[in-house]
């Protein structure tokens, strides 16, 4: 695969991913090199990724606990101690060998630290290799509200290396497709088309370079999320909250993040057909394909009515009002639609049925 290049850094897949860090290091004479994994990547995926590594340098590991549940302010003041009992200086790089929670802590992590130290991204989940790991977005929870503080700031580098999904369950790596399904249904139907026969690992694999290429163009076109680059939001107003309300609530069982933007792709749906013109062809079309992918996920009324409440924080927001990202058309979404309040109740009910 060839290299992505964005504004200021490049994302590199496989063989050429390795000869780039080396290359990067060499020429960067890092005082420390520091990596972040949790006990999964520290076990699964770090021995392979240092064999690749030539040079000698100084290297130092930061383990932190695996789980959306961890992303908070609590585990980045420990790795900020643990950073600064290592002797970390604004001349120190910190890798970031993890999935989407790992790579959105540690790019925030770095870009605080001493003002800003350099990071690189390692994502080693389908979902951070799409989706968490480009685009600069950096980040955390405020309790079990989703990336609620954070900056945006671009890695040195980005490193693709689909070996790594071989070490994940198969729960995670379907829920990393979901935003590879929003990248088509937001940016191009004939991808939609084929990311819906799309059964296998391999398969899967061979369309990562399709989606961070649709991620970056809209990068490159509205770096800060001004206009366009609200359009890879579809599905995440519903979705976020939704994955926040199963995130705080000890009753429920935590659903993955591409889980909950599953239900929420459905629902802005249904949203988009009712105040759009999204075909009942395509509503269809969209509800039966994450259905076939994803289980259904079961709402009582209060569960709806908290779901509802948790909207009011996302980022999108403006002035008091919910914006929400709706479809036209697979292909052509629209920005900063408002919603009758009494909708969201009948998107709800459209997705029980």
């Amino acid at each position: 695969m060839d290299s992505i290049i964005s504004d200021s850094y490049a994302v590199h897949f496989n063989e050429e991913a390795f000869k780039a860090l080396n290359t990067h290091l060499a020429n960067k004479k890092y005082s420390i090199v520091f990596i972040l994994v949790d006990e999964n990547t520290h076990e699964l995926c770090l021995p392979n990724f240092m064999a690749e590594i030539n040079g000698e340098y100084q290297f130092e590991i930061i383990e932190i606990e695996s789980g959306e549940i961890n992303k908070n302010i609590e585990t980045c003041v420990g790795v900020w101690e643990a950073l600064s009992e290592l002797g970390a200086d604004r001349k120190s790089v910190l890798i970031n060998l993890g999935g989407g929670v790992l790579t959105d802590m540690g790019g925030f992590i770095a870009s605080t630290f001493k003002r800003g130290i350099d990071f690189i991204n390692v994502p080693t989940t389908l979902l951070s290799m799409v989706d968490a790991s480009v685009g600069g977005k950096t980040g955390i929870d405020l309790g079990a509200l989703k990336n609620q503080v954070g900056v945006i700031n671009q890695p040195a580098m980005v490193l693709v290396v689909p070996d790594f999904l071989d070490t994940l369950e198969n729960r995670q790596i379907i829920s990393g497709f979901a935003e590879m399904l929003k990248h088509g249904l937001i940016k191009d139907k004939t991808y939609w088309e084929a990311l819906k026969e799309a059964q296998s690992l391999e398969h899967m694999k061979s369309h990562i370079l399709t989606s961070i290429q649709i991620k970056n163009e809209v990068v490159l076109k509205d770096p800060t999320e001004q206009n366009i680059r609200k359009i890879l939001n579809y599905g995440h107003t519903l979705g976020h909250a939704i994955e926040s309300y199963f995130l705080e609530n000890a009753s429920k069982e935590m659903l993955l993040h591409g889980e909950a933007i599953a239900v929420g792709m459905i629902l802005e749906g249904y949203l988009s057909h009712k105040l759009l013109g999204l075909s009942e062809q395509s509503l269809e079309d969209i509800k039966s394909t994450f259905l076939n992918k994803y289980d259904k996920v079961e709402f009582i009324d209060t569960d709806i009515e908290n779901i509802l409440k948790l909207m009011k924080y996302d980022k999108k927001n403006s002035h008091g009002k919910v914006n929400f990202v709706l479809l036209k058309n697979i292909g052509e979404p629209v920005v900063d639609v408002e919603i009758p309040i009494e909708l969201f109740t009948d998107a709800f009910a459209y997705y029980k049925v």
